[in-house]
Order: C-alpha cells, then structure tokens, then sequence
C-alpha cells in the first residue's frame, strides 16, 4: 500500500500522487472519486472524445435518417447555425 501525504491547496487539501501511480493508470487532468465503505476510489475519467477508430464504428452503426435529416433544413434555419 502506498502512502501519501494531504497538501494544503488554497482552502482545501489534496494528493500528490507519483508520476509512476499517474501513468500506470492513464490518469489525466481529472479523476473521478468514488466513497466506497473502505474509503475512496481514485479512477481515471474517462474521455468524452472518440478516437477516429470509435468516430468511424459510431457513424457506421449510425441510422441512416440521422445524417439525412440536413436536407430537409430551410435557409432560415441555416442562418441560426
């Protein structure tokens, strides 16, 4: 078990974590804290932002009607684009 020190930052505390910890488990600039009834669960948040491979495989799977549906949108609404 690795033990860390709290930090006092502004009016609140936090955890300096080893960059070992950090890049081991891919976290980033957030995490997300989950009160467990041993303590807290520090997890990397993931990122809302699809890789090109996930972007792809999401519009395949897509209906067609999804990407359609701009034909069918009038020059006024255009302009509130």
């Amino acid at each position: 078990m690795l033990e860390a020190k709290l930090i006092k930052i502004g009016n609140s505390q936090g955890i300096r974590l080893p960059k070992r910890i950090i890049s081991k488990y891919g976290l980033g600039n957030s995490v997300l804290l989950e009160e467990t009834e041993n303590g807290i669960l520090i997890v990397a948040a993931k990122s809302e932002k699809l890789s090109w491979e996930d972007t792809y495989k999401a519009m395949a799977n897509a209906e067609q009607d999804e990407w359609t549906d701009w034909q069918n949108m009038d020059a006024a609404e255009e302009m509130h684009l």
